[in-house]
């Protein structure tokens, strides 16, 4: 038993002020999958392969969040001020970490996901970009270019890289393949681009160019570094750039506005946006024009457009198994979300049936099979029949689907109801599994079945009787009836199952303690249609509430009064059906101006014995009259097992 504490004096000074009170209540907010993220921002995510970790950086959070490929929390790395950019050692055993707030680089341990080491690049430094190449950690900086060599006894910075003075007033993006180090400046239009060797250990720069579009939201090198892709808010598309003298080298369609971009040790091409009503990312295989596979986020806050992607916020799998991405609703939630088979291309499959057929004729199916790289020629479907009399499926013969991608069988079938052909294409090195699926009613006698007790609600324990009642079918004359008692805890449970009486009667009386959804069915058969009916029945809760404190009762107004001091606080025990998590609602009212009047409420956790001690603090009013109760509100106290049930009043009055 749990005891806690209302103060009175507070609930009379809301009544006699005339204070409005209010109460709000919040709510909870495909192979492919996603999961909540607590940060407050997203710059940077970095898969590590040997860890199956996804980290990402968070810079209005200060820290780093390292989670499985499921997107469960593994570990956070915090007192990273703004930190932005990430990078993962070539044996996945470090990360690093830009953190311009603490003009540092930071390494983070990825097996124990805590800091390793803090590099101080200089006072006002402010490091935001990294990449590995040439053996050494090379950091974008306010206008210009610094290394980190961690090939000695001791670590070495140093800066002004660049010794063309090509960067202003901003610190350059960076991404590098092999020796190749690619530069951009993210704040400018038009957009800036510059290229170094750096196989020495320096930074010789052998492109510069002023490329179209601006405000660059990412780039990244090929595998090879021979190219560089960048994601500008403009133009709409992700425009590609030879590494050797940054001429134009194509681009790989998307749409306003780019803002992220990854590539694939195999050089598969991620390509993402900031739109809210377009596919967000875009898979193309290298140097394709074609996207292989396309995403587009749902939407999961109040906007009308879909969830955002975030900057710079994709990342590969090194194997190209998966695609991670960041993204952000209308309410600020942040979401990783998986993508699996991004290199396979999506296969869709279309199934056109009748919506109406007589049983026993034979009925045509048509359809086609849409992906993004053509099904070989010869590619068989598979094909399935499900119905009352093969609930589980049947198959049927599989169907070649033609050079067009269409494909058509016929079926005659056995039984009335509900029938359903389901077309499937298993799937191969280079597409996606895929299915497509059409439903036919099939004629069939509808049949007759009632149960009573719908909407009723029952006093805690109470022996109920539900009857089902079936009417004429064809053959089948079983009937099930199902009892799922509200609750997570319980499940629903086969009661009774059996032949109906002559009449078609059938019955179970059930010991009712929780609200409980019964549902009578009957499997049909094939002339007879298949029917379910449910009644809900409602089970109050076991309530009662006692007073200590007073000094003693009397009967006044036509009620028992509990008497107390007002130097004394009364207390008052609930004691309440037990449920996991379940709270009372302790509602005090005061008789005011000739009426009672809500005096405050407020909800208290039973303990595991089913009671709850709640003390009033405070300085009463005396000679004002109060009552007081405990209630179970479905829903509001924590679950929705039962139906709110009141418990009495207990009245009481302060004296001095």
């Amino acid at each position: 038993m749990r005891i806690r504490t209302l103060p009175l004096a507070t609930a009379c000074a809301v009544l006699f002020s005339s204070a409005a009170m209010a109460v709000g209540t919040a709510g909870s907010a495909a192979a492919d999958s996603s999961r909540a993220l607590q940060v407050k921002s997203s710059a940077d995510v970095v898969v590590d392969g040997v860890h199956q970790r996804v980290f990402v950086s968070d810079p209005a959070g200060g820290k780093v969040v390292a989670t499985t490929y499921g997107g469960t929390v593994v570990g956070t790395v915090a007192s990273l001020p703004g930190v932005t950019d990430l990078e993962l050692s070539a044996d996945s055993g470090t990360l690093y970490a830009a953190s311009p707030g603490a003009d540092a680089i930071v390494a983070i341990d990825t097996t124990t996901v805590k800091e390793a080491a803090r590099y101080a690049t200089g006072a006002n430094t402010d490091p935001k970009y990294l990449a590995l190449a040439g053996g050494k950690l090379w950091f974008g900086y306010t206008s210009d270019i610094g290394s980190l060599d961690l090939s000695g006894a001791e670590p070495v910075i140093t800066l002004a890289q660049d010794t063309q003075n090509t960067w202003s007033g901003a610190a350059p993006m960076l991404d590098a393949a092999g020796g190749v180090l690619v530069a951009g400046m993210p704040v400018q239009s038009p957009a800036e681009l510059a290229v170094y060797d750096v196989t020495s250990g320096t930074a010789t720069r052998t492109a510069h160019a002023t490329v179209d579009g601006g405000n660059m939201g990412d780039l990244a090198v090929t595998p090879d570094g021979k190219q560089v892709v960048v994601a500008s808010a403009a133009p709409y598309h992700h425009a590609v750039y030879k590494t050797s003298d940054l001429t134009a080298d194509g681009a790989y369609a998307s749409d306003a506005y780019p803002n992220a971009v990854d590539i694939a040790p195999g050089g598969a091409v991620a390509a993402g946006i900031s739109g809210s009503y377009e596919p967000d990312v875009y898979v193309y295989k290298p140097g394709a024009t074609t996207a292989v596979r396309t995403y587009d986020f749902p939407n999961t806050g109040q906007s009308s457009g879909s969830d955002l992607l975030q900057s710079a916020s994709l990342a590969w799998a090194p194997d190209g198994s998966r695609l991670f991405a960041v993204s952000s609703n209308s309410e600020g939630v942040y979401s990783l979300r998986v993508l699996d088979d991004p290199t396979k291309a999506a296969t869709n499959i279309s199934v056109s049936a009748p919506a109406k057929a007589t049983r026993a004729k034979k009925l045509t199916v048509t359809g086609k099979v849409r992906a993004t790289v053509p099904l070989p020629a010869g590619a068989q479907l598979a094909v399935k029949r499900t119905d009352v009399e093969s609930p589980g499926g049947r198959s049927l013969a599989s169907v070649t689907v033609k050079a067009d991608g269409s494909y058509s069988f016929t079926d005659t079938p056995p039984a009335g109801g509900k029938v359903t052909y389901t077309v499937s294409f298993a799937g191969d090195a280079a597409h996606a599994a895929g299915s497509g699926k059409d439903t036919v009613d099939v004629s069939r006698t509808a049949t007759s079945l009632t149960l009573n007790n719908n909407g009723k609600v029952y006093s805690y324990g109470s022996d109920v009787k539900f009857t089902a009642r079936l009417g004429k079918t064809y053959k089948n004359r079983t009937v099930e009836i199902w009892a799922d008692p509200y609750g997570g805890d319980k499940p629903n449970k086969l009661v009774k199952k059996g032949t109906v009486s002559r009449g078609g009667y059938l019955s179970v009386t059930l010991d009712l303690k929780r609200d409980t959804k019964v549902t009578a069915k009957f499997a049909g058969d094939a002339r007879s249609a298949s029917k379910s009916v449910s009644s809900v029945a409602g089970a109050r809760v076991r309530v009662s509430t006692s007073v200590s404190g007073h000094y003693k009762t009397k009967s006044a107004w036509g009620q028992k009064y509990h008497y107390v001091r007002k130097s004394k606080d009364p207390s008052f025990t609930t004691t309440m059906t037990y449920y996991k998590g379940r709270k009372q609602r302790l509602q005090i009212e005061a008789y005011y101006q000739g009426a009672w009047r809500d005096a405050g409420w407020e909800y208290f956790e039973l303990g595991t014995s089913g009671k709850s001690e709640v003390t009033l603090t405070g300085t009463p009013t005396t000679n004002v009259r109060f009552r007081l109760r405990s209630s179970y509100i479905d829903r509001s106290s924590g679950d929705n097992v039962n139906s709110t049930t009141h418990g009495p009043w207990k009245y009481f009055i302060f004296t001095s």
